[in-house]
């Protein structure tokens, strides 16, 4: 092969690059895939580790390969095929562009690259995808049942005034406000309302979209809730009022700088959290039947949002400093532009990292996970101690407090006197858990035989504690379900783990 295609392949398998010992349907799949995604070369011949095991190639093997893979593909995908030599075994390359109008079907199913797999594209993501692919956006849609007079005229004259204020438009004094949305766009047709003009400025933006909404929580544990609360309105109204709840939950101390004012210090910077409520309200996916969930723990901040990141933008690219703007929802980014609620596009998650490594806090965490976005803050281990209200001291009484509770529990469960094995067996959990686990592997690992006795007398308590946490809260039952150890749950295994001091 060329001295460039040996420098890829000893990368291994990836996002852009797969090996197959034949030619077979699951090499069709990855053509699919790698033309729903960001294109990507199939080597065939290869095994998993990217050694070459050869293929037979006659006179008529690529004309075959062309015409199989555009029989089951459609729209027709035309790769570019050739054979090349890889240790003096024969590999055929078929290199796979992205293709510009998406999704490309293999055989009526849909697939996209997600890392060095594919994985098959539901209805929803479809739908996404081909919009995306066209230039068009869900929020662009006509809002079906409504009307000019669904929407707050009084609401559209606020942002008139309010963006040409600001310098980012220039509205006349007196401006037809209907005329200015059908300019925007935010008319289909020249009379319906968008989605983005009921969620924006309509009277009752939740009829008939109930999901676009924020619920926000205040956790104790992942089972304690203390404060519930569901916020609703338009998307500039849900901001602020979720801005306020977090304030409400996090604690602020006052620094006396020798200026007139005192300097307020927060748990997490506002300016941060405020990035992180405007990305999940701008950029969510209002078609998903899901709200926007926020989370508010003694050491952790959960923002969550439906909908996985657009197509051709990763979690590694929202990290670079400069990375395209792809936003899901256009109209309604451009008025959240023309009002200064973005500063500038696609620089949010900079100004949240930012303003986090500022004050001193871990950088958040940006993940996609159970068909959503997620955020999550995390305080530093000083900053949860002192809010929580906990010292090694006390940490050391809760954890002998907890190992007797355990204790107790078995015994009475099975009517035996066990001494220190529950206390042991507590430990081993976090152990285990310090890489997130399923259950049944964490069960299998203690030896444990009766899985009752497993979730009641380790699990369960532990989940109670706040030493574990599931990694889909919202999806107790799933079948991908796993757990691991939180912010409380590594101080408690640095306790179990610290050796004895010398009497």
């Amino acid at each position: 092969m060329k001295h460039d295609d040996l420098s890829i392949v000893s990368q291994g398998e990836s996002d852009t690059m797969e090996f197959k010992e034949s030619f077979k349907d699951d090499a069709l799949e990855t053509i699919g895939a790698f033309a729903n995604t960001r294109g990507g070369v199939l080597l065939i011949g290869l095994n998993d580790q990217g050694h070459p095991v050869g293929v037979t190639v006659g006179k008529a093997t690529l004309r075959e390969i062309t015409s199989r893979i555009s029989a089951c593909t459609e729209p027709r995908v035309v790769p570019d095929i050739r054979v090349e030599t890889m240790q003096d075994r024969s590999v055929v390359v078929i290199e796979v562009p992205e293709y510009p109008i998406k999704p490309v079907s293999v055989r009526g199913r849909c697939y996209r690259r997600v890392g060095d797999s594919n994985r098959q594209m539901p209805p929803a993501e479809i739908a996404q995808m081909h919009m995306a692919s066209t230039g068009s956006s869900w929020d662009a849609l006509p809002a079906r049942g409504k009307a000019v007079a669904d929407v707050d005229l009084d609401l559209v004259c606020r942002y008139m005034t309010q963006s040409t204020n600001v310098g980012r438009r220039d509205f006349l004094k007196g401006a037809d406000p209907v005329e200015v949305m059908r300019k925007l766009e935010l008319l289909a047709d020249g009379n319906s309302p968008t989605w983005a003009a009921v969620l924006l400025f309509g009277k009752r933006p939740q009829s008939p979209l109930v999901q676009a909404r924020v619920h926000c929580g205040r956790f104790r544990t992942e089972t304690d809730i203390a404060d519930d609360r569901l916020i609703e309105g338009s998307l500039l109204e849900q901001i602020e009022e979720t801005i306020g709840f977090l304030k409400k939950h996090i604690n602020v101390r006052f620094v006396i700088t020798g200026m007139p004012r005192r300097e307020q210090i927060w748990d997490y910077p506002l300016e941060a959290l405020r990035e992180a409520v405007i990305n999940a309200i701008c950029h969510r996916d209002y078609a998903d039947s899901a709200d926007i969930q926020i989370k508010v723990f003694d050491d952790h901040i959960r923002i969550w949002s439906p909908g996985l990141l657009p197509y051709g933008l990763t979690v590694e690219d929202l990290r670079r400093r400069s990375h395209a703007s792809k936003p899901r929802n256009k109209l309604i980014a451009q008025v959240f532009y023309d009002l200064e609620v973005i500063e500038r596009y696609g620089s949010g998650i900079h100004r949240m990292l930012d303003a986090c490594a500022a004050a001193g806090l871990p950088e958040p965490s940006l993940e996609e996970c159970t068909g959503g976005f997620l955020m999550t803050f995390r305080k530093t281990a000083e900053v949860a101690d002192i809010a929580a209200g906990q010292d090694i001291k006390e940490s050391e009484k809760q954890l002998a407090a907890h190992v007797a509770m355990l204790e107790r529990e078995f015994a009475a469960a099975t009517g035996q006197a066990t001494g220190q094995v529950t206390g042991q067996v507590a430990g081993q959990v976090l152990q285990f858990c310090q890489h997130a686990q399923p259950a049944k592997k964490i069960q299998k690992l203690l030896n444990l035989n009766h899985r009752e006795t497993f979730l009641n007398n380790y699990l369960k308590p532990l989940l109670r504690s706040g030493w574990l946490e599931p990694t889909i809260p919202d999806k107790p039952r799933s079948s991908r379900q796993m757990y691991r150890l939180t912010e409380r749950g590594r101080a408690v295994l640095a306790l179990i783990k610290k050796p004895e001091q010398p009497k």
